[in-house]
């Protein structure tokens, strides 16, 4: 009882010692890509600032899409197509894939934790079809249509940038613009400085709050020297530790009880104790005799070398195929064939069939006697 007791306060100690694990939050959208980690959060709600994330980088589901988006006060959402912890910097694009448009429309970043370390000028221009097709020029396919053109230069000064198209071409708008990526197809990279989670992140860390009342941030789960965070190795002790305790306790019942009826079996009455475990009489079959085995019919193969039934050309006892003019016994109880000196070796030393193990006639049992005082002080202990 003390060791189970001792047991007991190991195994509640390991688990009052586990670590309290962080809260759990959503990490994708029905996409499952990009995967979303501190900083950034998903509310539910809406609400750009929560629990799981630091506040300004809320993120929600497309209710159409399912994709993962970015709200912008300013600007409105943005679909994100790939977030870098490491290098703290998220790719955004307009979900209908008309980033120009976008610009053109408005495109501001303040009141947000976002900048970007490369702005440009962008100067939008509506330019003849038929002009820009000459010129070799590359129309925003969005923008345009068969009777005119959108092009783009990013010197945002004058028409010489278009290859001198100032009679067929009017400027739009200039705009001041974060880095493109490949441009305009797949977005515009934005970056974050505050919080810094680089460092964590770089560590193969857990970057996230130290408590709930603060903005104070942390890094937790590191990887120790082997490689394995402490929550991977308080998880595969109590892991192991569970199960192995739970065997050790049963090992310790098992042991306790057969000691326990042991001591009970050493203080029983020597009558009661030969009573209760008197062998019975065993019965030994031996072989059949000499007469009895030559009174099994003998057969006699012909030139096939096959009996009538089909399955029976091989001697169940040396597994080898009948040839013409062979001896072959048959047991008279269940008709079996085989080879005349297979089965009298057998027949010698087993009074049963090798096949079906029907004794036949002639079997001698023998009971061996065994009295009940001899076995009761055989098996009494010493």
């Amino acid at each position: 009882m003390a060791l189970l007791t001792f047991l007991s306060f190991i195994f509640f100690s390991l688990f009052l010692q586990k670590p309290t694990t962080a809260q759990r939050c959503s990490t994708s959208c029905q996409g499952g890509e990009p995967e979303v980690k501190f900083p950034f959060g998903l509310n539910p709600d809406g609400n750009r600032n929560g629990s799981c994330s630091y506040p300004g980088f809320g993120l929600s589901c497309s209710n159409k899409t399912g994709a993962l988006v970015l709200n912008l006060p300013e600007s409105g959402e943005f679909t994100v197509r790939y977030i870098d912890y490491k290098a703290q910097q998220i790719w955004i694009n307009d979900p209908d894939f008309c980033l120009p448009q976008r610009f053109l429309q408005s495109f501001d970043i303040l009141g947000t934790p976002f900048d970007s370390e490369l702005w440009y000028n962008f100067t939008f221009f509506n330019c003849s079809a038929s002009d820009v097709a000459v010129t070799g020029l590359r129309p925003i396919p969005c923008l345009s249509n068969q009777n005119y053109s959108v092009v783009v230069s990013n010197t945002g000064s004058s028409l010489d940038s278009i290859n001198g198209l100032q009679s067929t071409c009017h400027a739009i708008r200039t705009v001041t613009v974060p880095f493109v990526w490949y441009g305009w197809l797949d977005g515009v990279r934005l970056d974050w400085y505050k919080p810094d989670c680089s460092s964590c992140v770089t560590r193969r860390g857990d970057c996230r709050f130290k408590n709930r009342t603060s903005l104070e941030i942390g890094c937790f789960d590191l990887p120790s020297k082997d490689g394995l965070p402490r929550s991977a190795k308080y998880g595969i002790i109590i892991g192991i530790g569970i199960p192995g305790l739970l065997c050790l306790i049963g090992l310790v019942s098992f042991v306790g009880s057969r000691v326990r009826n042991y001591g009970r079996r050493r203080n029983l009455p020597v009558t009661e104790f030969s009573t209760s475990i008197s062998p019975s009489p065993a019965v030994i079959m031996t072989g059949l005799d000499g007469p009895t085995i030559e009174s099994y019919p003998k057969t006699k193969l012909g030139e096939s070398g096959r009996l009538p039934k089909p399955n029976d050309n091989t001697c169940p006892i040396c597994l080898s195929e009948y040839q013409p003019k062979e001896t072959l016994r048959s047991i008279p109880e269940c008709n079996h064939y085989f080879h005349a000196n297979c089965i009298d070796e057998w027949l010698k030393r087993n009074a049963s069939c090798p096949l079906c193990r029907n004794s036949p006639g002639g079997s001698a049992p023998i009971t061996p006697s065994i009295s009940s005082s001899s076995s009761s002080s055989s098996l009494l202990p010493s």
